[in-house]
C-alpha cells in the first residue's frame, strides 16, 4: 500500500498566525542566539540554534519564520512571499509553521467563521 507523503497540514484559506506570549520569549531568545553567535563563525551559530531549538521542540531553522511573525498577523502566502527572497521554499515554510504551531509558540487566530457570528 502507497502512503501519503508526509505533508504539511493544510490550513483555512485566510488563516492568519501570530506568536503565542510563549512564542515572543522563544523569538526574542533566537534574536538574541543569532546575535551573540554573528562573530563566531557558522559552526557557532548551527551549534548555538540547535541548543535554542531544543527546548522549543522545534527545528534551528524555524526561527527565521518565527522572527518574521515578531509584531504581525501573516497567513500562509505573506509567510512564503516574506521568506523566499531568504531562499526558504514554500514546502518548508509550511512544516516550519506546522512545527511552530505544534510547540505551542505560534498560534493561528481564529477565522470570522471559527468565532460563530
Amino acid at each position: 500500500m502507497l502512503g501519503k507523503r508526509n505533508e504539511p497540514k493544510r490550513w483555512p484559506r485566510g488563516q492568519k498566525f501570530t506568536l503565542s506570549p510563549e512564542g515572543a520569549d522563544a523569538e526574542a531568545a533566537y534574536r538574541n542566539v543569532v546575535a551573540e553567535s554573528r562573530s563566531s563563525g557558522r559552526a557557532a551559530l548551527d551549534a548555538a540554534l540547535a541548543a535554542w531549538a531544543g527546548p522549543h521542540r522545534v527545528a534551528p531553522a524555524d526561527g527565521v519564520v518565527l522572527s518574521e511573525l515578531r509584531g504581525k498577523r501573516l497567513g500562509v502566502p505573506d509567510l512564503v512571499r516574506e521568506l523566499e527572497a531568504a531562499g526558504i521554499a514554500a514546502d518548508e515554510v509550511r512544516a516550519s509553521l506546522e512545527r511552530l504551531v505544534a510547540a505551542g509558540v505560534v498560534a493561528p487566530i481564529p477565522l470570522a467563521s471559527q468565532l460563530g457570528n
